[in-house]
C-alpha cells in the first residue's frame, strides 16, 4: 500500500480486504463512538491499540482502521505493523469509511 493510501485511505484496497472479511477498528473514544459508528465496527481507542494486540492478532483477518478524520489510523497501523500484523488498512474517517462499506 502506498503512503498516500496510508494517509488519505484507499477505496480499492479496502472494499478487498472487506471482501476477504476485513474487521474495522474504530479507533475513537467509546464516547465519540457511541454518537455513531459503523456496524459491526470493534471500538478500540488508539490508546488501547498496544493493550489489544493479541486480540487483533487472533482475529487472523485483514484489519481497517478509522477514527475521526485519519491521523490516529497513522499511529495505530505503525504500531500494528510493528507488532508483525501486516494486513492493516488506513480507512480514514469512519464517515467515509461508512459510505464506502454501503457501496460494497
Amino acid at each position: 500500500m502506498s503512503w498516500l493510501s496510508d494517509i488519505f485511505g484507499g477505496g480499492a484496497p479496502i472494499r478487498q480486504a472487506l471482501h476477504q472479511g476485513g474487521v474495522i477498528i474504530d479507533l475513537r473514544t467509546p464516547f465519540e463512538f457511541d454518537q455513531g459508528h459503523i456496524p459491526y465496527a470493534l471500538n478500540i481507542p488508539v490508546d488501547r491499540i498496544k493493550a489489544n494486540i493479541g486480540r487483533i492478532r487472533a482475529l487472523n483477518k485483514p484489519i481497517i482502521l478509522c477514527c475521526a478524520g485519519g491521523s490516529h489510523c497513522l499511529e495505530a497501523a505503525s504500531i500494528l505493523r510493528e507488532a508483525g500484523i501486516t494486513r492493516v488498512f488506513n480507512g480514514g474517517s469512519w464517515q467515509s469509511l461508512l459510505k464506502l462499506t454501503q457501496k460494497t
